[in-house]
């Protein structure tokens, strides 16, 4: 017959049981990974009494963890989105702020040169302004350079988070994998093991947050894969993650997956987590901004460099560079990137930039088919640019740079990054000191003869031959040509016929050339001058300029054009260098338009702007459904002190009533035993 006492004693212990898991939930209510814990009762077998079966009490069946494994895998793919966008809007937002700011962005080092410029243009023939000019100009070098740490310094702090990262992931997957073997082993004799199941769940949240990953559930062990299928976790193996210089570019880090024996790049396969936004952030907008902000310094340094080469100073010498030359030995070098693994004995290979106004920021990748043959693709859409050759005379020019090899030879299978516009703003300096060497004043300039008695009124000529500052021998030739055939003379003839004919001497009164005008209107006159050195030989060549002459001159009247002398008053190609601000010299395609140097920085700022507006709204998006996915799952498995503090009152209760009944089947007892 069932035993009162027994039955009593049974229910104690099942209240115990129950207040022991209550207090282990109220215990564990602030540990993140603790899902809560609830006792299964089950009656004991009941005893047959005559016709009917009395029951014998309750025992402890099970102790579960209250868990829904759809919630938890929801909680794991919004834990890695979330970490993958708030860790590209940290990146981006101190960049956005640095390209924008007035403090460390171009834009205002950029107006503040060209205001320098034009009150230098206003007063050509003062030291000061001229100063203020070269000081405007280290300014805006020093801008270009300072912004190029910064993205730089971007670009080092992702590569030691990267290897951080790594070896956190290395850890948990270890973890992961001995909590997988140690369930395994308790699962067998003693049951589900809650801690180390919610221990477990947490470790891969913890990975999540990492790197994004898939879980699969196999025979009670969790087997966790990258999102490109590679295994990170298998049972209890795991393989490992690293970092490496990439075989590409040895400045940026490589995610490595380590098979035993072989190493595997997932760099470009990788996403999710706090990693999968360091590599998004690094690919999308770090090295595109870097090219863009390179490519503006560049056409700066050109631009500004070409135009005040056409100059004269105000020592009456032939205008100097005002930045520093970007096709200079160490520029050229650093714009290629050999590939790991090349020939042994390979040479490099140089990158001359030809035109400024055709550059791109992309980066492309060169792959030598032969000895010379090389092919080339545009990063990061691969579009193949076509196939050329070393020995090409002249280099082809591709997206306005070309390519020479340097030292060494190739073999077919080598390969090369090419990084034309990279390391430019980096470079950039000012390498001129004396503010007398600014050419502010044009290379030619026009006087009327001084019997001169008819309405002729001519404009300043302009050199329309233009001096290339990066081939020395033609700007030698040049510049000899016009020190030495200059002055000529415009001499007109009769003026009662129209046309009205002019006649061109050189200094020794050779008449060099010849036309006409039709007086009482305006006359572009574009003209040729054959050149010749100090001692009279001819140059093989001519230079040209254009002016104009409007009015009537009468027969005999002259006009001179000479080279402008020491301290001239002109400020021509001051205005010229002005007119950069807003002339087309970033992205000139085949029709001539572009866009002008303060437009090309503004496209930076606007890019990277919207990208960080971009980031801002997944990073709310991503926070606000890992927000619900862990209020759904703590929903479900969280502790909820006031839930619990009822059911403890409960199990009080339920404590106190066994304890009657036990009380009861004593005094019974004792009752019977005093009976007898």
């Amino acid at each position: 017959m069932a035993s009162l006492i027994n039955i009593g004693m049974s229910g104690l212990g099942a209240a115990q049981s129950g207040m022991y898991t209550l207090g282990n939930n109220i215990a564990n209510a602030d540990v993140e990974s603790y899902s809560r814990q609830q006792n299964v009762q089950k009656t004991k077998g009941g005893q047959q009494v005559g016709q009917v079966f009395i029951g014998s009490g309750t025992t402890l069946a099970d102790v579960r963890r209250v868990y829904n494994a759809f919630l938890e895998n929801q909680l794991r793919s919004t834990t890695s989105l979330s970490s993958d966008a708030s860790s590209y809007l940290n990146q981006i937002t101190p960049l956005d702020t640095a390209l924008s700011s007035s403090d460390t962005g171009i834009t205002a080092a950029l107006k503040s040169f060209f205001s320098a410029m034009q009150d230098a243009a206003a007063k050509p023939t003062e030291d000061a302004s001229r100063q203020l000019l070269l000081t405007s100009a280290q300014s805006l070098a020093k801008r270009f350079n300072t912004l190029s740490a910064q993205l730089n310094q971007q670009n080092s702090d992702i590569n030691a988070n990267m290897a951080s990262m790594a070896d956190q992931v290395n850890n948990l997957t270890k973890t992961i994998a001995e909590l997988n073997d140690q369930i395994s082993r308790v699962s067998s004799i003693s049951g589900q093991p809650n801690d180390l199941l919610d221990q477990r769940d947490g470790a891969v949240r913890e990975l999540s947050k990492l790197i994004g990953t898939d879980v699969v559930e196999r025979e009670g062990n969790y087997d966790i894969y990258l999102k490109n299928g590679q295994a990170l976790v298998l049972g209890k193996t795991t393989q490992t993650l690293g970092v490496e210089p990439s075989a590409t570019d040895p400045t940026r880090m490589s995610l490595i997956l380590n098979r035993g024996s072989t190493k595997m790049d997932i760099t470009s396969s990788a996403s999710g987590g706090e990693l999968g936004g360091l590599i998004r952030y690094r690919k999308e907008t770090l090295d595109p901004a870097l090219n863009e902000l390179g490519r503006v310094a560049l056409v700066v340094a050109d631009a500004i460099n070409s135009q005040l080469a056409q100059g004269i100073d105000k020592n009456g010498e032939f205008g100097a560079t005002l930045f520093g030359d970007i096709n200079s030995a160490a520029a050229i070098s650093q714009r290629s990137i050999a590939k790991t693994g090349n020939s042994a004995g390979s040479g490099n290979l140089d990158v001359t930039i030809k035109d400024s106004g055709k550059l791109s920021t992309s980066d492309y990748q060169v792959t030598f088919t032969s000895a010379t043959g090389y092919s080339v693709r545009k990063l990061p859409e691969g579009t193949d640019m076509g196939s050329f050759d070393l020995s090409d005379t002249p280099p082809p020019v591709i997206d306005g740079f070309t390519l020479s090899l340097n030292g060494g030879g190739l073999s077919a299978g080598d390969s090369f990054k090419i990084t034309p516009t990279r390391n430019a703003a980096a470079g950039i300096d000012t390498v001129l000191t004396d503010p007398k060497r600014l050419a502010l004043a044009s290379p030619l300039s026009a006087t009327s003869g001084s019997g001169n008695k008819g309405t002729g009124v001519i404009t300043q000529p302009t050199l329309t031959s233009e001096m290339d500052i990066y081939d020395a021998a033609q700007r030698s030739q040049l510049q000899t040509g016009l020190k030495y055939s200059t002055p000529v003379k415009l001499v007109f003839g009769d003026d009662t016929s129209s046309p009205q004919a002019y006649k061109m001497y050189d200094a020794k009164g050779t008449e060099i050339g010849s036309g006409t005008i039709v007086p009482g209107q305006e006359n572009k006159l574009q003209l040729s001058v054959p050149m010749v050195d100090g001692s009279g030989n001819p140059l093989g060549g001519n230079f040209t300029f254009e002016m104009s002459v409007s009015g009537a001159p009468k027969n005999g009247d002259s006009y001179t054009v000479a080279l402008a002398g020491a301290g001239s008053a002109d400020n021509r190609n001051a205005q010229s260098v002005i007119d950069l601000q807003t002339k087309s010299t970033v992205e000139v395609g085949a029709d001539g338009k572009g866009i002008s140097l303060t437009d090309a920085y503004a496209k930076l700022v606007s890019n990277v702007g919207g990208k960080a507006g971009q980031a801002q709204m997944d990073s709310d998006a991503t926070t606000a459904l890992h927000t619900s996915a862990l209020d759904s799952r703590n929903g479900l498995s969280g502790v909820s002190i006031d839930e619990e503090t009822g059911n403890l009152i409960k199990f009080q209760q339920y404590y106190t009533a066994s304890s009657q009944i036990i009380k009861a089947a004593q005094e019974t007892f004792a009752t019977l035993i005093n009976s007898l």
